[in-house]
């Protein structure tokens, strides 16, 4: 699977047309400590300590905490391409013509996305159960990828039990579920959730 594309996290520096070296250097550090703290979460470190985030962006520990005062604040901003990732997996225009078909696009759509951000997901539950801004993190992912999918039915469609039961199949705790604890492959785990899905829509207009 692809790797989120860095270039897209902001590094919240403000624009200048000749950035001094100092700032220059800063904004190079602060974009190496979140390469860093990108990669060890894909390679399977879901919680790693700040040295060990210094050690691998070659930057200083007063370096890391210069930039963020914290592990939450770090985490936070990984969540930029995370989010970045989900919208533009949202933005792709559907094949389908009818809803029905779009609902059932949105499973290939979803395990493709879901299994690039998987990994950053078992971070942030590492930590959100003490932290505010993660546990709202986590609040907001779902509320988005609720939404995507509740644009694709009619209108006399988006409340009700077919909606809770959609969005329940299609979450990213179920994909992780099966990917896991069921030990299903990519294609199993996508075969299975369009499975359901197809039994849920039919006979529905």
């Amino acid at each position: 699977m692809k790797p989120l594309n860095l270039a897209s996290v902001n590094v919240n520096m403000s624009d200048t047309s000749k950035p001094d070296g100092r700032r220059r250097r800063g904004e190079d550090n602060r974009a190496k400590i979140v390469e860093a703290m990108l990669a060890l979460i894909r390679d399977g470190q879901y919680a790693p300590r700040a040295e060990v985030v210094a050690t691998r962006a070659d930057v200083s520990l007063r370096t890391v905490f210069r930039h963020f005062e914290d592990m939450d604040s770090l985490y936070r901003e990984i969540a930029t391409p995370v989010e970045l990732e989900l919208r533009a997996m949202a933005a792709r225009p559907f094949k389908a013509t009818d809803w029905q078909g779009r609902i059932v696009e949105l499973v290939s759509r979803r395990s493709e996305g879901f299994e690039r951000l998987s990994p950053f997901r078992r971070a942030a539950d590492v930590h959100r159960h003490g932290s505010d801004l993660m546990a709202a993190d986590a609040a907001r992912f779902a509320m988005v990828t609720r939404e995507i999918m509740r644009a694709q039915l009619p209108e006399h469609l988006r409340q009700g039990d077919l909606i809770e039961a959609l969005d329940l199949v299609l979450s990213i705790e179920s994909w992780m579920r099966m990917r896991r604890e069921q030990s299903l492959s990519v294609k199993r785990a996508r075969e299975v959730q369009e499975y359901t899905v197809r039994r849920l829509l039919e006979g529905v207009r």
